[in-house]
């Protein structure tokens, strides 16, 4: 955290409703939200990032630079050694015992920067997944995965492009697929394809012709959250999104309103203004790693009594990991098309996975190379603690949470080497890390089926935190979207009117806070209880 100044500026706002991040849980939350007519304010950590045909918005593999990564001096990505003055960009790496998650850092979150798989997992693997929620499958086929689809507008990848040359190593895959036990299949991805053929045709930079879309798409065509679910909410008028805005810690006051202690800051990370926003509910949907965070250290500060005692447990990585093919018998050409466009599955395989192949930005000099990654169904037994001296939540991931899947994914990997010529490499043996963390405030333990705060009224937790460690053999933003569909139909139905009966009006405050400011710097240095009657005693006087 950067230092703070006296010079710097300490306000106070009131809100009806807040909504922390703005991936898939996010997005979904914000447009039914201003659908129902709630006023919202939107915070998310990252900027937005806007993009079209031939743009230059997002740092490319071949030119890595300070927008690839979140205020560190350094590359995220394994094997690159560069380094440059911290900056606000997308990835974030999250190191842990035993486990690195990355994640995303934009408006929009891992959408911005994901290969864009929508996945929707079978009835089996779902309960296997997520046996609490297991009687939602039927409403959540029925109309919520749909719903998302919609939304997003996925299409499988047309067969001119995958007969193009680009798309060479897509079909390697399929056609050895087989023959290692796996169905092959085409991947629902949102993308418009007029973008693609614009690249193949030559109208456009190649991007999606050569995978690099690691840290997002340059030449537009990818309905990311940002362009989807938020742009819808932002035309309802009923939303204000503000990026660059951190939450340190939430709070609630002794009146149930909910206290979120915020830092606007630079793109060099430099806190430039001090918030304390005050919302009748609170829809926590900073990813994974982020919302588990920020309730680790709110149980551990004593900032939110009664927060249940599951808050920081049954995390996973989604099964992840990343093998490196070389040396196959196919000619897979110079360049591999993208985005991840193709895979395979074994119905009868005794753990559910997926296999995808991932076409990789960049080849090794006079090596032939695919990047196929596994994920599939684990034991949820991730835990984070608080580190006081951190002042921030750790992560400790145990081997054992999915070795017996690793074992079944390395088997099916070596098949596909078998069949197909070459060898397989473990990119994960050593470090192993995940793009897909779930879990750390888990249904049923943490919060209910509709992402209630168990004891909590007006908070919410409705992004992949709530999941536990997998999403049926799928990779999770269908899922994690789908779920908050299903839940915000229900949170829109019969919550709205409990927030306003328990809570009163919403009114803004405004202006500067200097009391505020002063219990919020207590509650570093004060026992929590006291710092936070402070806060509670002048948003009372302000309210009336």
């Amino acid at each position: 955290m950067s230092e703070i100044t006296e010079s710097v500026p300490h306000t106070t706002h009131r809100e009806r409703a807040v909504v922390v991040g703005s991936g898939f849980g996010g997005g979904v939350t914000a447009l039914r939200l201003c659908e129902a007519g709630v006023p919202t304010l939107l915070i998310e950590r990252g900027m937005r990032w806007e993009t079209g045909p031939d743009a230059t918005t997002f740092a490319r593999f071949s030119t890595m630079d300070d927008r690839s990564a979140w205020l560190t001096d350094h590359s995220v990505i394994r094997n690159i050694d560069k380094t440059w003055a911290p900056y606000t960009g997308v990835l974030e790496e999250v190191i842990g015992d035993g486990m690195t998650a990355t994640c995303g850092a934009a408006l929009g979150g891992g959408s911005v920067m994901y290969h864009g798989m929508t996945l929707q997992p079978s009835r089996e693997d779902f309960a296997a997944s997520m046996p609490l929620a297991a009687h939602l499958y039927d409403e959540l086929d029925e109309w919520a995965y749909p719903t998302v689809a919609r939304m997003l507008g996925v299409s499988t990848v047309p067969d001119d492009v995958l007969a193009s040359d680009p798309y060479a190593s897509s079909r390697a895959f399929l056609d050895v697929a087989p023959y290692a036990g796996l169905e092959p299949f085409h991947v629902p991805l949102p993308v418009d394809w007029e973008y693609v053929r614009g690249e193949l045709d030559g109208r456009y930079e190649p991007t999606y012709t050569t995978s690099d879309l690691a840290f997002g798409v340059n030449n537009g065509g990818k309905k990311s959250i940002d362009v989807t679910y938020l742009r819808a909410a932002e035309e309802t008028g009923n939303l204000r999104i503000e990026t660059l805005h951190v939450v340190r810690d939430l709070a609630r006051s002794d009146e149930g309103l909910w206290e979120l202690y915020v830092d606007r800051i630079d793109t060099d990370g430099t806190v430039l203004e001090r918030k304390t926003i005050v919302a009748d509910a609170v829809f926590l949907n900073a990813g994974s790693t982020g919302t588990t965070r920020l309730l680790v250290k709110a149980k551990a500060k004593g900032l939110v009594p009664d927060l249940p005692d599951a808050v920081g447990t049954q995390w996973g990585n989604n099964g992840d990991r990343i093998y490196a093919w070389i040396g196959m018998d196919a000619d897979i050409g110079t360049v591999q098309g993208g985005p991840a466009c193709v895979g395979g599955r074994d119905a009868n395989s005794p753990i559910p996975f997926t296999v995808i192949h991932a076409g990789s930005p960049e080849q090794p000099p006079g090596m032939k190379m695919m990047t196929v990654v596994g994920f599939g169904i684990v034991d949820p037994a991730g835990t984070w603690t608080y580190d006081e001296a951190a002042d921030d939540a750790h992560l400790t991931w145990p081997a054992s949470g999915d070795a017996e899947l690793q074992a079944v994914i390395a088997g099916y990997m070596n098949r596909i080497a078998e069949a197909g010529g070459g060898l397989m490499i473990d990119t994960d043996a050593k470090a192993p890390g995940t793009w897909h963390a779930l879990g750390g405030v888990p249904m049923g333990d943490a919060v209910d089926l509709f992402g209630r705060v168990h004891g909590n009224p007006g908070l919410y937790v409705l992004d992949g935190a709530r999941i536990p460690g997998s999403t049926g053999a799928c990779n999770p933003s269908m899922t994690i979207a789908a779920l908050a569909e299903h839940s915000m139909a229900e949170i829109i139905r019969t919550d709205l009117t409990t927030w306003s009966e328990s809570r009163g009006p919403s009114r803004h405050l405004g202006g500067r806070a200097a009391d505020v400011v002063s219990a919020w710097r207590a509650a570093r240095s004060e026992p929590r209880r006291r710092a936070r009657a402070a806060v509670s005693a002048f948003v009372r006087s302000r309210l009336g």
